[in-house]
């Protein structure tokens, strides 16, 4: 499988928060929702079609917990596109602490991350689709786990919030695959992690 990572992040590089406020999952952040207002109907119909084409999907737990309480309760509206993909294919959570994942099809990654990720991503086909879980998606792409980086860019400044890349992290050379403006501004841009980059 091929291990993409999809992440909704503001033209500053924040990816927290996108879809409102929430002070449980994000104390102290005020400009929640940042993302929502940027979405038209062609960006949303790439989202649905987005999630439909996982072959499964991969978490860290605090995302894990959120989705699973939004998007695993009982639910009547499974012709939603997303609701769908999320309730009926394998859900993996990663988690160095104790937890069971009640969400069904769901299953605990811990120990080993690393190995067990690769022995994933070596069964033939499909998508394995990161959703958010930034602190997550960091660690992956420290470990060179990530085949294709998928930006949804929203044009906003949030100015405060979790960023996707750390003022002082790993330098990664990237290969641009894809790229898409929808409607109302939103930049699609799509990245192939390389190896490290090269300086003039």
């Amino acid at each position: 499988m091929k291990l993409v990572v999809n992440l909704h992040i503001s033209v500053d590089g924040v990816v927290q928060a996108n879809g409102g406020n929430n002070e449980e999952l994000d104390p102290g952040m005020t400009r929640g929702g940042w993302a929502l207002p940027h979405f038209d109907e062609e960006s949303m119909e790439y989202v649905n079609q987005f999630y439909q084409r996982a072959e499964a999907f991969m978490f860290g737990r605090r995302t894990y917990e959120f989705f699973a309480e939004y998007w695993g309760k009982v639910r009547t509206d499974m012709d939603n596109p997303i609701v769908d993909a999320l309730n009926t294919k394998p859900k993996y959570v990663v988690s160095d602490s104790k937890f069971d994942p009640q969400w069904q099809s769901s299953t605990l990654v811990s120990g080993d991350v690393a190995k067990q990720i690769r022995e994933l991503k070596s069964k033939q086909g499909g998508e394995l689709q990161v959703h958010g879980s930034v602190t997550l998606v960091q660690w992956l792409l420290q470990q060179e786990l990530v085949d294709e980086l998928y930006l949804l860019v929203c044009p906003v400044i949030v100015g405060e919030g979790k960023r996707l890349f750390p003022e002082n992290g790993i330098d990664i050379g990237l290969e641009l695959v894809e790229s898409r403006t929808f409607p109302k501004g939103i930049n699609l841009l799509v990245y192939k992690p390389l190896s490290r980059p090269e300086y003039a």
